[in-house]
């Protein structure tokens, strides 16, 4: 399993768009804000692994 890093660029209501930070990429992916840590905010660095997001 590979696992993957984002930044929270930004919070919509229920939904978080997220960017990856671990390699160069401009694009920007939308997550449902269930799948992702209740504590998140614009800035926090998140982990994804194992079909799971972890604040790091």
């Amino acid at each position: 399993m590979e696992t993957w890093y984002y930044v929270v660029v930004s919070i919509d209501g229920d939904y978080a768009n997220l960017k990856r930070t671990d390699i160069e990429s401009d694009d920007i992916k939308l997550v449902a804000r269930a799948l992702l840590p209740a504590e998140i905010v614009e800035g926090s660095n998140l982990k994804y692994e194992y079909f799971q997001y972890e604040i790091i």
